[in-house]
């Protein structure tokens, strides 16, 4: 794995699953959600699929960036990656928590 990539890649998984998430939520409070035959509840629990989703890829890679088998050769890299694969997770939680958190469609 090159440095870019370890570094680049916690970040990158973030906002993507964030945009993701809100434009599924974006399609759940649509009128083709409920043209499709699907309620707000099928819409709630995909919503909280692909944020329960989202945190275990940013897991995996928090703890793959931190096996050997990953490591980098230089230990600077090796401890800012961690650091931005531990801000990244972070950042999914709270960024991605108002979808479990708060109501749909307001």
């Amino acid at each position: 794995m090159t440095d870019i990539l370890r570094l680049s890649l916690p970040l990158s998984v973030w906002i993507a699953a964030f945009s993701a998430v809100y434009g599924l939520e974006g399609i759940v409070c649509s009128d083709h959600w409920a043209a499709a035959g699907l309620s707000l509840g099928q819409g709630r629990a995909a919503l909280l699929v692909a944020w329960a989703a989202a945190i275990a890829v940013q897991v995996v890679l928090l703890a793959g960036l931190r096996m050997p088998r990953f490591a980098s050769s230089l230990p600077g890299v090796q401890r800012i990656a961690a650091i931005l694969a531990a801000v990244a997770l972070v950042a999914t939680v709270w960024s991605l928590l108002p979808v479990a958190a708060t109501s749909l469609c307001l």
